[in-house]
């Protein structure tokens, strides 16, 4: 029976701040892109099937599994029980080594165990069949398509069968066997063989030396901690840049087109990323995040894009892949993202409060940061009138998005307290008068009277789940009528099963077909407004709904389909963990601090 990828929340995440893989519940890795995350993936069948690479290593039979990562590392523990006994596999990837390594451990637990592990390497996406040899040594074999390399070393022999790596063994209780995987360039020497004990005594102490840095403290701890984890899994180590996911076009609606390339560096989540990592009591990585950001957006402020490559890239071309199925026959697979070219204007808003918000906290000031924010300032003020394809990135033709205006209003306002506050240069009473200006375009455009709302766009009655960030900007105070009447309309209209969508979706607006699930980010906002109008009770029991989806390794992926009663979207997502950090900071401290600041408590 032809192999088919499990539903996305029965995988988990090894990482080694460079790359991931995603684990399924069946011992099966279904994804790996290598030496990046943005790299061509040698294993693909997550979004096509057994023939676009995988890598099985669980028992012969039927076996039923249970997981989880001992020590709240990054190290995972799955545990198959059979008829004959039970035996675990723990995966991971060491950080800091030689080479990009994939570490399985197979130890037995009781009774003995039959084994199988069958390796599919398919390089460039799934395509590419690789040339197998045996390593000199004995000990394993290398595979080559073109200028990659990938070496498996093993005590157990191994055989070819069918174009695959096949290895069948017993393991018996207390017994231990190792696989290791490795990447390397196919002009250069196969890597060197790994120490498998070594390496899992190493990578478990730094992922237990990291955590032990965390300084939450409060409900969902475990949750927390665990997204935290997650975020600096996603961190590419080499520049600090942080992806928004490790995979491509794994579907907002199962079957459905909605299927877009996440392995970059989105500016929209500058702001409230270093606050979860600030108030998780990561400065480090706060600060190499806000240099990415610094470098990768330093330039001609008319070139701003709304995303980067996670080494700040800039050129990344969108292109469809014709031989792969699709996750659950989703089609397209896309590979890069053509929402790169478009104008966002709320990404302004956005990377100036990373600015402003670094600044306060006294991160190391990067050279020029001042004068790079006068350049954006500059330009913006040249264009926020236009319309742009807003926060959400529709591809259906621009409009005047209310929450990219409000997000303007937010880069003045937070421009002219960076003058006040640092003694900074710069043309405040222009930037007052710009600050007031937007601020009476979205109120009089943005807002329907008759029904007390703001509205996603001016001139249309539809609703965006992005403007229950309109308060925690400081736009309007979370007392004022409007905004009331604002997440009073959400509630009526964006709720989907108690979870809230990002839209309405609208073929002629978005310029796509079919439906998604509910954003999880955005159910996350709506917990920080119940907090700011005082609806503490509600915040909580939303708070608990959402974190109860994360799947049994604390993982999120984008979306949540409530009909399916199953995550979607890409996975795990980097914008629902820090939504999750950031909303327990604030249930626990009963407060929301505006976007760009800090609140003591932290």
């Amino acid at each position: 029976m032809p192999y088919k990828p499990l539903k996305i929340e029965q995988y988990g995440l090894i990482g080694d701040c460079s790359s991931c893989a995603l684990v399924g519940s069946n011992g099966s890795i279904d994804w790996l892109c290598w030496p990046r995350f943005d790299s061509a993936a040698c294993i693909a069948a997550l979004v096509g099937d057994e023939e676009n690479g995988r890598w099985l290593l669980a028992p012969e039979g039927e076996a039923r599994s249970t997981r989880r990562y001992p020590g709240e590392g990054m190290v995972l523990e799955t545990v198959f029980e059979t008829e004959a006994g039970t035996v675990a596999v723990i995966d991971f990837m060491p950080v800091n080594e030689a080479a990009p390594s994939i570490v399985r451990i197979v130890e037995g637990r009781s009774g003995t165990v039959r084994m199988s592990s069958e390796l599919l390497l398919r390089f460039d996406y799934g395509t590419s069949v690789p040339w197998v040899t045996r390593l000199p040594e004995g000990d394993g074999i290398a595979a080559i398509a073109g200028p990659s390399l990938v070496a498996l070393r093993t005590p157990v022999p191994l055989e070819g069968e069918n174009m695959r790596t096949v290895a069948r063994f017993d393991v018996a209780e207390g017994e231990r066997v190792g696989f290791v995987l490795s990447f390397g360039a196919s002009h250069r020497p196969v890597p060197a063989p790994v120490d498998t004990e070594a390496a899992l005594r190493r990578t478990t102490a730094f992922w237990s030396d990291w955590i032990g840095r965390c300084a939450y403290d409060g409900p969902h701890a475990g949750t927390v901690r665990r997204s935290l984890l997650t975020l600096k899994a996603l961190t590419f180590a080499e520049t600090g840049g942080i992806v928004a996911a490790p995979t491509t076009s794994l579907p907002e609606q199962v079957g459905g087109p909605r299927n877009w390339d996440y392995r970059f560096c989105w500016l929209r989540d500058a702001t409230i990323t270093l606050l979860a990592m600030m108030r998780g009591g990561y400065y480090d990585e706060a600060a190499r995040w806000r240099d990415w950001l610094h470098r990768s957006i330093a330039g001609s402020p008319e070139q701003l894009q709304i995303m980067y490559g996670i080494g700040g890239e800039r050129q990344l071309m969108e292109w469809e892949v014709p031989w792969l199925a699709g996750y659950e026959n989703s089609l397209p697979v896309r590979v890069g993202n053509a929402a790169a070219g478009q104008l966002q204007l709320d990404v302004y808003g956005e990377v100036i409060a990373a600015l402003h918000l670094s600044r306060r906290e006294n991160l190391r000031e990067p050279a020029h940061g001042w004068s790079l924010q006068l350049g954006l300032l500059n330009h913006l003020e040249e264009i926020w009138q236009e319309p742009d394809e807003g926060m959400w990135e529709v591809r259906g033709g621009r409009r005047q998005f209310t929450v990219s205006k409000a997000f303007c209003w937010m880069a003045f306002d937070l421009s002219i307290k960076d003058v006040e506050t640092y003694d900074l240069p710069g043309p405040v009473d222009r930037w007052r008068q710009v600050r007031d200006e937007i601020h009476r375009s979205v109120c009089e455009n943005g807002f329907d009277a008759e029904r007390n709302t703001f509205t996603q766009a001016y001139g249309v009655k539809g609703l965006d789940a992005g403007l229950l960030l309109l308060p925690t900007i400081g736009f309007l105070p979370p007392d004022d009528p409007r905004i009331v009447g604002t997440v009073a309309a959400v509630e009526r209209e964006l709720l989907e099963d108690g979870f809230v969508l990002r839209y309405r979706t609208d073929e002629a607006q978005d310029g796509l077909a079919g439906d998604e699930g509910a954003f999880l980010a955005c159910s996350f906002w709506l917990v920080d407004a119940y907090v700011l109008l005082g609806r503490m009770d509600e915040a909580k029991a939303l708070f608990d709904r959402l974190a109860g989806l994360t799947n049994d390794l604390g993982l999120l992926a984008e979306e949540y389909d409530p009909r399916l009663k199953r995550q979607v979207g890409n996975f795990p997502q980097a914008f629902s963990h820090v939504a999750l950090v950031n909303a327990a900071l604030h249930l626990r401290d009963g407060t929301v601090p505006m976007r760009g600041e800090a609140d003591e408590a932290a």
